[in-house]
């Protein structure tokens, strides 16, 4: 099974599979509306307008797993990103991404995350898979990671 294999819901409720982004770069972030570090999603739009021309896509995948940082309904969410950081990268249906119910999707990144940057967890909101073109794992960065530090591993998965 490869990356592109997953099926995924999008914000407003249609299911894909990650195929949808094949060819491209993907920046796979587990994102929440009332965490102190919501602030990402500017830097996260940032590095979409930056790289997109260039094959970068990033998906966010709304999650309520940590002290409840996430807790709207997937209008609200969608509602709250494009209003308070003008988010034009993909939104996804509200998943798990850890423990027992997690999404599939983070259950593979987890996996297939390479050392040294593989941690096993999910700590926190925020944190950030790359992922190359042909669908590797690249790299996990941690929830405090701001995404413009990002920029020069993407730059390198772009080139």
């Amino acid at each position: 099974m490869s990356i592109y294999d997953i099926a995924v819901t999008t914000i407003s409720g249609e299911t894909q599979t990650l195929s949808a982004y094949k060819g491209k770069a993907l920046l796979i972030v587990n994102v929440a509306s009332a965490c102190g570090l919501t602030p990402h999603y500017k830097g996260l739009q940032a590095l979409y307008e930056q790289y997109q021309d260039q094959g970068l896509v990033v998906l966010g995948f709304p999650c309520n797993q940590f002290a409840g940082q996430e807790p709207g309904t997937n209008e609200e969410i969608q509602a709250f990103c494009e209003l308070n950081y003008q988010v034009t990268f993909p939104l996804f249906d509200k998943i798990d991404v850890k423990g027992e119910h997690a999404h599939p999707l983070y259950t593979y990144l987890l996996s297939h995350t390479p050392e040294p940057y593989a941690t096993g967890d999910i700590e926190w909101n925020f944190v950030k898979f790359l992922v190359d073109a042909n669908g590797n794992v690249i790299k996990q960065y941690s929830a405090r990671t701001e995404p413009a530090d990002i920029s020069a591993d993407i730059e390198a998965v772009l080139a």
